[in-house]
């Protein structure tokens, strides 16, 4: 009874401890690239890197975390074009200064060969991107309004602008949902 007694408590001790292991392991980087996607961006855009909460001043960090969680400010999925296909949008940056900085907004979609990729507009600072639903939008340029049949992308500048991505079967639409 008593060797038991010391097995169950070790066993347990044990347990414990290796459940302090993977609760102390560092939680996975959200802005990652899939090994593919992340050769094929450093190849297209070298010394580029996907914007990260770090990148984001601490005002900008909390609007983003307010309504995004700890999602990537940076890269986002997205069913764009409405066919299912993987498919990114990514916010990408070089190092330097953040009031210096050019940021990138691009799209990628995985093709049997590899990946296709898009550039969809550039930026100056540390803009960030999030999708939205299918729906009517509301812009202030021309178009004036798009009607989304998928999913569309935001590209916002936080505090200053924001612009709508919508694919309508034949091109990319764009018009500026906040200035």
């Amino acid at each position: 009874m008593r060797l038991k007694s010391v097995l169950i408590c070790g066993v347990s001790l044990y347990l414990f401890a290796a459940s302090q292991g993977v609760a102390a392991a560092p939680p996975q980087d959200r802005c990652s690239l899939s090994p593919s996607l992340r050769d094929e961006i450093t190849r297209k855009y070298p010394g580029a890197r996907v914007v990260s909460l770090a990148d984001l001043d601490e005002y900008d960090r909390k609007l983003f975390q307010k309504d995004h969680g700890s999602r990537c400010p940076g890269l986002v999925k997205v069913d764009f074009y409405g066919d299912g296909k993987p498919m990114w949008a990514l916010v990408l940056v070089g190092d330097g200064k953040p009031s210096q900085r050019k940021a990138e907004l691009v799209v990628a979609r995985q093709t049997g060969e590899g990946w296709e990729i898009r550039s969809l507009d550039t930026a100056d600072g540390t803009p960030v991107v999030w999708r939205q639903g299918p729906g009517k939008y509301e812009g202030m340029s021309e178009p004036a309004t798009i009607r989304a049949a998928h999913q569309v992308i935001v590209f916002c500048g936080y505090e200053s602008w924001a612009i709508l991505y919508a694919w309508t079967g034949k091109k990319v639409e764009k018009t500026w949902i906040s200035d």
